[in-house]
């Protein structure tokens, strides 16, 4: 572990940034600063104070495309739990996940996708997010994630805006995209029910030949994920997240002798917020396979229906939001479930104050509760708490962590530009090749 005072060397293959925080942080970027537990940083004869993680760098495999990266391993957990499908109970391994997914990619090359197109995912949490996903990346395409609940208008303009060939959604969620269909030429895909006319059902994508799945040389720098971002101001944008990128944030996170997140392939990891969210589909999804846990897919967030698949399916580590964490600490029916099997609750994506964080412990006492930083743009985890390493460090309850390692932080004076030291509020700036792409 870095010393305070040890001289620093630069991330290799570092993108520089100077990014604000996203729409949740955005009145609280100066106080986020004392929630931040700095790491190391340079001694005081150095003029720039550049903060790096307690732990140190690692090899990084991101010459990787991503799905090879997450599956890097599947000769070992081929026939582990990957998926649980909360509402189904349906239990898919990592040999059939990994072999869906390649015939979903197959099924998109035949109706057209090639390397460098992009397809939206519209879907609630479930096992057909995942294997669209990850068959796009096999194609070396993008996927744009789209919240369903959006409206029309939000939908098409994002499609549109995307560049979008195919869209994958549910039949209630349909209607939204018809008329791209019909004015784009964007082919529709139905994950249930029988589609409408001139739509395809995803069956016809999961049944294809994977032998027919071209060899793609997909390069590191290709985008993989387009999630829509208000950022700090006006309207969503596409935020391009790269193979090297996400590789790198999820390594960041799982990877190394002791990995920031530690999860273990005896892990049932809950994956109750959205897909659709860059927190979920990084933190959770990725993460979780990359480290060959076991993920249990719901499609919302409801409180009774959520503690019943944690007792029923005994879940270990349980990434939840605020709110989430306040519905459970005031529910009168918490005590109903046994809930003891949670050994870590990560929060993320607004901040969570120490009583809340208290709060859920007292009803959790067992669970290491800590929680992350980050942005769309990010990649998207700036710091984390490093209770959750397999070698934990003490942590400050209502911290959001130190910033993750292979990466360097520092944190300017608004007026001057000057980098400060502890303790002083300004403006965060993070380096590392987990940044989103540029031009």
């Amino acid at each position: 572990m870095p010393s305070t005072g040890e001289s620093h060397q630069k991330t290799p293959h570092s993108l520089p940034a100077r990014l604000l925080s996203s729409s949740p942080f955005r009145s609280r970027r100066r106080a986020l600063v004392s929630r931040l537990q700095m790491g190391s940083m340079p001694g005081p004869a150095e003029k720039t104070i550049v903060y790096r993680s307690k732990l140190p760098d690692i090899d990084i495999p991101d010459h990787l495309p991503l799905h090879q990266y997450c599956f890097q391993d599947l000769p070992t957990v081929a026939d582990r739990p990957c998926l649980i499908h909360g509402r189904t109970g349906d239990v898919y391994t990592y040999a059939e996940v990994e072999l869906t997914a390649r015939r979903v990619a197959a099924g998109l090359h035949r109706v057209g996708i090639r390397r460098g197109h992009v397809i939206m995912v519209l879907l609630p949490n479930s096992p057909e997010f995942v294997f669209g996903f990850l068959g796009a990346s096999w194609l070396g395409a993008a996927t744009t994630t789209a919240n369903p609940f959006c409206t029309q208008t939000e939908i098409r303009k994002q499609a549109r805006a995307a560049g979008a060939r195919l869209v994958v959604t549910r039949s209630e969620y349909v209607g939204k995209v018809l008329d791209l269909g019909r004015e784009d030429g964007i082919v529709i895909v139905c994950t249930d029910g029988t589609p409408p006319e001139g739509c395809l059902h995803f069956a016809e994508l999961a049944q294809a030949d994977e032998a027919e799945v071209p060899g793609v040389e997909v390069s590191p720098d290709d985008v993989v994920a387009l999630p829509y971002s208000s950022g700090t101001t006006g309207l969503p944008k596409g935020v391009m997240l790269t193979h090297r990128g996400l590789v790198t944030s999820v390594a960041q996170q799982v990877d190394g002798e002791n990995p920031n997140l530690w999860l273990r392939r005896d892990d049932v990891v809950l994956c109750v917020l959205p897909l659709f969210h860059i927190y979920a589909l990084n933190s959770v999804l990725l993460c979780g396979l990359r480290a060959g846990a076991a993920i249990m897919v719901a499609p919302k967030f409801e409180a009774v229906a959520m503690m019943e698949l944690v007792q029923r399916h005994r879940v270990t580590v349980a990434p939840f939001v605020p709110p989430i964490v306040l519905a459970l600490a005031r529910s009168p029916l918490l005590d109903r479930y046994d809930l003891s099997s949670i050994r870590a609750v990560i929060s993320g994506a607004a901040p969570m104050g120490k009583e809340l964080e208290d709060a859920l412990r007292a009803k959790i006492p067992a669970a290491v509760i800590g929680q992350g930083y980050g942005m769309t743009e990010a990649g998207p985890v700036l710091s984390m708490c490093l209770a959750f390493a397999k070698v934990p460090f003490e942590s400050k309850s209502g911290s959001c962590g130190t910033v993750v390692r292979n990466a360097e932080l520092k944190v300017v004076d608004l007026d001057t530009g000057a980098s400060l030291p502890r303790n002083q509020a300004g403006e965060i700036c993070i380096r590392g090749s987990q940044i989103m792409k540029g031009n």
